[in-house]
């Protein structure tokens, strides 16, 4: 699961091809110059280190998502939820609760996406 997390950099770099993909990586390295400040040779090196992870992927020089920024996310919940709370969603709720309380509309939230992925 390590390579779900990433540097804040790197967040913002895949933030970025997810929100233009997909983008060509020579558009990719006019746009991190742009945002970042980025050599191309920067841009190419953090892509290698995504793709190398299979978030992204560059063919034939157009940078594609192998995984939504939703399925990512949900990995890195899970990868959290494990180191943190021994896979426990229960023991991340008490414990996050007892920081700050839930107001109605949340608890029904709550409930109603309960029902909604129940086993059986």
């Amino acid at each position: 699961m390590k390579k779900y997390k990433l540097g804040e950099m790197e967040q913002r770099f895949a933030d970025l091809i997810w929100e233009h993909e997909p983008i060509k990586s020579r558009e990719l390295t006019e746009l991190c110059a742009e945002e970042f400040d980025w050599k191309r040779t920067t841009t190419y090196t953090m892509l290698k280190r995504l793709c190398d992870r299979d978030i992204f992927k560059n063919e034939n020089g157009t940078v594609i998502s192998l995984m939504t920024k939703d399925d990512f996310l949900a990995d890195q919940g899970v990868m959290f939820l494990e180191e943190s709370f021994g896979g426990s969603l229960p023991r991340f709720l008490t414990t996050f609760i007892r920081r700050k309380k839930l107001s109605d509309k949340e608890i029904q939230e709550i409930q109603i996406l309960i029902e909604e992925h129940k086993e059986g």
